[in-house]
């Protein structure tokens, strides 16, 4: 069979994914007359998972849509925020995104990180078993049919990732909640119970003290706690008051 040539274009923040030469203004692309739409789309490097919408001489049609010859395709970006529908929202973040899962945790979100590389198949078959946005930099990963959902993480700067997922997701924030080391959850520990697990300066420095359900871990307000006061301060003042 003969190959069709169709117009497409993509919009701005799309372009990045594009070959040089198809990232400005509308393009020829020749299809083979039976692929799919997003089949098209993800063959010339945007992943699915950034995709809100395709037009087809102005009318939404799914992915699933085999283009025809002579038809123009826009290629339109998520609107934000994004709903997730069919479970609460989480996240996995893969190997190299480990600051930002401290991050999310800090602020209380769900966000379960992989220490290490346990390979692209696995990350999507946990994605899928957890019901787990999917957060990473590598597009070959957001590409896997196995995935539930994923999200391609645009900056490699924490501040801006950050930013990037709570302006995409708005996930209800809770700070102070959730353990930065294991994503546990968080809850007061009384001094006394846990004095001999501190060190003789910290008990005459601190009363106040925290312990994950999960792991253990003790936290108090330490030397580090401004630098953390600041992320999440910055975080509310952005995006909202913690929910209720």
């Amino acid at each position: 069979m003969s190959g069709l040539e169709i117009g497409i274009s993509f919009a701005s923040g799309l372009r990045l994914f594009a070959a040089a030469p198809r990232r400005e203004g509308r393009t020829s692309v020749v299809t083979d007359g039976v692929s799919s739409l997003g089949h098209v789309v993800e063959s010339l490097g945007v992943p699915l998972t950034e995709v809100g919408s395709l037009l087809v001489d102005g009318s939404e049609m799914p992915f699933s849509h085999v283009p025809r010859a002579g038809e123009y395709v826009e290629v339109r970006p998520v609107s934000r925020p994004q709903a997730v529908p069919g479970a609460p929202l989480r996240f996995l973040l893969d190997v190299h995104l480990g600051t930002l899962a401290r991050r999310l945790r800090l602020l209380g979100v769900d966000a379960a990180y992989e220490s290490e590389d346990i390979g692209d198949p696995a990350l999507a078959r946990r994605s899928a078993a957890e019901k787990r946005v999917l957060l990473s930099r590598d597009r070959g990963l957001l590409r896997r049919r196995e995935l539930w959902a994923g999200a391609y993480v645009y900056s490699d700067q924490p501040d801006e990732q950050l930013r990037d997922v709570l302006s995409r997701f708005a996930p209800d924030l809770a700070p102070w909640t959730r353990c930065t080391a294991c994503n546990g959850r968080l809850e007061d520990a009384d001094k006394h119970a846990v004095l001999e697990h501190l060190e003789q300066g910290t008990r005459r420095s601190y009363d106040v003290f925290a312990r994950c359900t999960a792991c253990e871990r003790l936290y108090w307000r330490g030397a580090h706690h401004a630098r953390l006061e600041a992320i999440v301060e910055d975080a509310l003042s952005e995006f909202g008051r913690p929910a209720a």
